[in-house]
């Protein structure tokens, strides 16, 4: 499963970097038509919002996948590894739920604007939406393997924090405590 997710997050990354070629071209092509033609395309400006619109939710599943979203560790890297992982549980439960409601609520949208058309392209205004349901079934699915690796004991004690307090802490791992009264570190 975990390398189908792989697979899956580097197909997401490959369309995020092909969603903004088109963007660049898009606004730099509309940029160079206005300033020396005095004309440009229409399209543009509303093609380039939705597909940047749906490159960030593809963008937040593969960070979702990697455990990169930020977040505050500092209370959790001081309980014990059980309490860690029922904490963790706990969280992942508590996401899949609000993912459910992500999901659930794009697809209302999705169903509620499919008759309606985007005022430039003419495009379905549903194809819009459709990116939070591509957000909410792709996340589902990696929180559920997730919370299966948490309960299933799979996972190492190091990867029972799910976040980092910063980029530049990630790298670091707190040393062990030592039974020395005066706090030194040898």
């Amino acid at each position: 499963m975990s390398r189908l997710l792989d697979a899956y997050c580097r197909a997401l990354e490959a369309a995020c970097a092909l969603l903004m070629a088109a963007m660049v071209v898009l606004v730099f092509g509309n940029v160079v038509l206005r300033y020396f033609f005095s004309t440009g395309w229409l399209i543009s400006e509303e093609v380039s919002r939705w597909l940047f619109v749906w490159m960030v939710f593809m963008g937040a599943v593969v960070v979702m996948r990697e455990r990169g979203h930020m977040g505050t560790d500092m209370v959790i890297v001081r309980l014990p590894a059980w309490v860690q992982r029922a904490c963790l549980a706990l969280a992942q439960v508590a996401m899949l739920y609000i993912t459910w409601l992500m999901l659930a609520g794009s697809w209302s949208q999705v169903e509620v604007n499919r008759g309606t058309e985007a005022p430039v392209s003419g495009l379905s205004v549903s194809i819009f939406y459709f990116s939070g349901v591509l957000f909410g079934a792709s996340t589902l699915v990696i929180l559920l393997h997730q919370l299966w690796l948490t309960v299933s004991g799979k996972l190492t004690d190091a990867e029972l924090v799910m976040v980092q307090e910063s980029e530049e802490t990630a790298h670091l791992v707190l040393p062990a405590t030592d039974d020395a009264t005066d706090g030194s570190r040898q």
